[in-house]
């Protein structure tokens, strides 16, 4: 995580940073690991973990609590009823884009209400693979996700530091600590689009596993003179 901060610059001194916290081994990881940071570091920064509840009654806001507590950080819940929406019946085709689009807005109010620079993400090396292959297939451009991504002209900056680790190292380092995370209990989960790309991104590496470590360089590797110009 300290080498995605460096390169990509991530924390300044001075940042005063909204941490999303959705429950999972990801976000909680997250969490821990800048909460640490920040005893060993020489800058100051502020963390205010928020948690949106997404009206599933699954008890995780309870569970997040307690962790976000145990760290003595300042945290924000806010219950919404943005799942239950999202997997309405008048919206089956793509829940998934509703409620992540819902949970943004909220974030970005709550960072504003709370006078937060910054918002991060515990979005990891695999999410940026798999949106990067998702939007080649079914949005027919090329793109994916930032480590540092700056809106609304530099008011609210996007940040990932968990861009350049593996799923796989953080769930490891999510069990040896016994972070209490939770599998979601959302009734898309186990059947999206994403699901499937992990799948066959999985099925390349058995045969080849420099193949997603490929994919991740090749986002900084493009060449310009043989891509395709022009609208069609």
């Amino acid at each position: 995580m300290g080498k995605a901060i460096h390169r990509f610059g991530l924390i300044q001194d001075g940042d005063r940073i909204l941490v999303g916290v959705s429950g999972g081994k990801d976000s909680l990881t997250l969490l821990h690991l800048l909460s640490e940071r920040r005893k060993r570091v020489p800058i100051h920064y502020e963390l205010i973990a928020v948690h949106i509840d997404l009206g599933f009654d699954s008890g995780q806001a309870e569970s997040v609590k307690e962790f976000i507590e145990s760290k003595g950080l300042p945290y924000h819940i806010e219950f919404t009823d943005i799942g239950k929406r999202a997997n309405s019946s008048e919206n089956r085709e793509n829940p998934c884009f509703l409620c992540s689009w819902e949970r943004r807005k909220r974030l970005f109010k709550i960072a504003q209400h709370f006078k937060c620079n910054k918002i991060a993400f515990g979005h990891h090396l695999d999410d940026i693979i798999e949106t990067f292959l998702l939007n080649i297939f079914y949005s027919a451009e090329i793109s994916t996700m930032l480590p540092l991504q700056p809106l609304f002209k530099g008011k609210i900056t996007l940040i990932r530091p968990l861009a350049l680790i593996e799923e796989k190292k953080i769930e490891r380092f999510a069990q040896e600590m016994g972070l209490p995370y939770g599998q979601g209990s959302c009734p898309a989960s186990g059947r999206t689009k994403r699901k499937e790309v992990k799948e066959l991104i999985g099925a390349l590496e058995k045969k080849n596993r420099r193949v997603k470590g490929n994919i991740f360089r090749s986002l900084s590797n493009i060449k310009m003179d043989y891509m395709l110009s022009g609208k069609r």
